[in-house]
């Protein structure tokens, strides 16, 4: 071989040139290699890539409901004693203490205990009228107080509230206030409540996907709501009822398989 021919050779050329320099071999080995990871990369990248969009899900809402009883009761009785006449405060006071103590007479009767009826101090207060020019036309003493019930005797409340209203005909100046209700016992019914959500969202789930030709799998996620508490004869609680209703709302979603 000429030596004219190892210069205008360029594959002889290259090939003399990296039998005589080893790091051009190693350049080209690292970049070899370099072009397989980075293939192997995207096979791998594509792979997920395509696992996720694969992944069928339904996402729907489960409802639950309960009516229930309230536990607790409270039910303020307010005593008053008013004159305008100018009898002495301390004959005033007497008489609120003796209705005072009739109301809670009534309530003993009626079967609840010491422990669940308190009695208020009387306090006085004293209302001034005036005409325009500032003068005095009357003074008016007031003696009032509370007898407070709880109780967890609720259905003892409305019989016994109906007793106490019969003191006003005896003339006893009362002011029989609205009982308020409450339930309390959440904790004791929210695992019941919330398997029943997760059923009605399964149920749902399924409707969808009987339409959709696959099927419910397992849970993927899941998000309560709160619970609430309303009279049962509303969306709100007033307190006015002993009949309430419990309601809970779950979110839960759902993997869908082939069927």
């Amino acid at each position: 071989m000429s030596r004219q021919e190892e210069v205008t050779n360029p594959k002889l050329a290259g090939k003399e040139c990296c039998q005589k320099n080893p790091c051009c071999t190693i350049g080209i080995a690292s970049l070899l290699i370099a072009i397989g990871l980075s293939l192997a990369g995207y096979f791998v990248s594509q792979t997920i890539y395509n696992s996720k969009v694969a992944v069928n899900t339904s996402r729907v809402r489960g409802l639950a409901e309960k009516l229930v009883k309230a536990d607790e009761a409270e039910w303020n009785i307010k005593i008053k004693k008013s004159d305008s006449t100018g009898r002495p405060v301390t004959d005033m006071y007497k008489e609120a203490e003796a209705q005072q103590q009739e109301v809670i007479r009534v309530l003993r009767e009626g079967g609840f205990s010491d422990e669940e009826i308190e009695p208020s101090v009387l306090e006085l207060t004293t209302n001034e009228y005036r005409d325009k020019a500032q003068k005095l036309v009357e003074r008016e003493n007031i003696v009032y107080g509370y007898v407070t019930v709880r109780t967890g005797q609720v259905e003892k409340v409305m019989p016994v509230r109906k007793e106490v209203s019969q003191l006003i005909a005896k003339g006893i100046s009362i002011v029989n206030g609205d009982p308020n209700y409450r339930f309390t016992k959440l904790n004791d019914i929210k695992p019941e409540m919330l398997e029943v959500a997760t059923k009605n969202a399964r149920i749902a789930a399924n409707e969808f996907a009987k339409n959709a030709g696959v099927k419910v799998g397992t849970i993927r996620n899941a998000s309560q709501g709160n619970f609430s508490i309303t009279d049962s004869n509303s969306d709100y609680d007033y307190g006015r009822s002993p009949d309430k209703k419990v309601r809970v709302v779950t979110s839960i979603e759902f993997y869908l398989i082939e069927d």
